[in-house]
């Protein structure tokens, strides 16, 4: 499911207009965003919690060339699954 597809079907259950749909949905993401950006947790109780992981610089290789290249430490998103979401899945 793409984003214009999550708010169609949004759109469709809560009996609202599109464009409503996608605004809530660009401040949802935007928000998110922004309280990953200052380090801080998102959790939606029963759903799950956004939250970052660092990974250290490390050394790689390039394929084509086999010569070592430095690889810079970065921060990646996660995202645990609440206990109502993974009940919701595996029924």
């Amino acid at each position: 499911m793409n984003k214009a597809e999550l708010i169609q079907a949004v759109a469709a259950k809560a009996k609202s207009s599109k464009a409503a749909v996608e605004n809530i949905v660009n401040a949802f993401t935007g928000t998110v965003a922004s309280a990953l950006k200052r380090k801080d947790k998102v959790t939606l109780v029963g759903f799950g919690t956004f939250g970052l992981s660092s990974r250290a610089a490390r050394m790689g290789r390039n394929p084509q060339t086999g010569e070592q290249i430095k690889i810079k430490a970065s921060k990646n998103v996660k995202f645990k699954a609440g206990k109502d979401l993974k009940n919701q899945v595996n029924r």
